[in-house]
């Protein structure tokens, strides 16, 4: 197989001659009301500036650190979400199973058990054309579920989506670095691009893979940068140190939207990949809310 070109300074992944398709902003994984304020108070400038045609982002611990209550998800979509992704802790909040089904725009990870509330892919449209969305969940590091085999479902998922459109979005959502890799290479020229996430930390690897298939360990976080995964460092400094579980406040130091920006050809391969980070200039206020329109979420704690 002939070499890709080198790789561009900046981070900018592998570029091929062609024509782009479509031009998809990937908002890594939302963490607590700080990574709410921080997709309000940056997103819609961040699509402009860029010339971004689709928006897929992660909000897996955008309530309470822990899965996505059913009001953020409305807030989020209004904000200027397409796709919401979610994880492992799709079903932590009560509210939110009720909705999975109900909801075209939510997926959770489409490797769970057949005849689970919501979906795990969808063919979404936009004035670009159609992208077909998957997230699955990986089978390391999750001791609370165990799901069917990511490795095979993705192989049977892109035959499917591929008779409705070339372009495919995949967001892996595991816990290791050697199985986000290990996939990575499985659907290299099966998918446009594989993001991983769940991670909330940025990997410095966006890259075009020689089949053409854009990929990226972790995208990070969206929320505060100077954290420890989103959270206040204290309060996980002295976990560890202890021991003792510890339910973190959100960090609030920082914030930045993360994530990558993806161009993709008309025949669903990746032109180019670019990590993001966006700082947000203005601060999050203490207490309840953001004191600027987030509607909040009851019920924090996992269901």
């Amino acid at each position: 197989m002939e070499s890709p070109p080198p790789l561009l300074d900046g981070g900018r992944g592998f570029l091929y001659s062609g024509t782009v398709g479509i031009r998809i902003l990937y908002v890594a994984e939302i963490v607590g009301k700080a990574g709410v304020f921080t997709v309000k108070k940056t997103l819609q400038d961040a699509k402009r500036d860029l010339g971004v045609d689709f928006v897929i982002g992660n909000a897996d611990s955008a309530t309470g650190g822990a899965g996505l209550g059913r009001q953020h998800a409305v807030y989020l979509r209004k904000l200027g979400l397409e796709v919401i992704t979610l994880g492992d802790c799709c079903y932590y909040k009560r509210d939110i199973v009720e909705a999975l089904g109900k909801t075209p725009y939510l997926l959770r990870p489409a490797n769970y058990p057949y005849g689970n509330p919501g979906r795990g892919y969808r063919v979404f449209s936009c004035p670009k054309g159609k992208v077909a969305v998957v997230q699955l969940l990986g089978q390391a590091g999750f001791p609370r579920v165990h799901l069917a085999n990511p490795f095979q479902a993705i192989l049977d998922l892109s035959r499917k989506l591929k008779e409705e459109t070339p372009v495919i979005i995949l967001d892996f959502h595991a816990a290791t670095t050697a199985e986000k890799e290990a996939m990575a290479r499985h659907v290299d020229g099966l998918v446009s691009a594989m993001i991983g996430s769940h991670g909330k930390t940025q990997t410095a690897d966006a890259r075009i893979l020689p089949g053409g298939t854009a990929a990226i360990t972790d995208a990070g976080r969206t929320g505060s940068g100077m954290s420890v995964g989103g959270f206040d460092p204290e309060t996980r400094i002295h976990e560890y140190m202890s021991g003792i579980p510890a339910w973190a406040k959100d960090g609030k130091a920082g914030l930045e939207l993360q994530g990558c920006l993806l161009e993709i050809g008309e025949d669903g391969k990746a032109m180019s990949m670019k990590s993001v980070r966006i700082p947000c200039a203005e601060v999050l206020n203490d207490g309840t809310g953001d004191g600027d329109g987030d509607p909040g979420q009851a019920g924090d704690s996992p269901a």
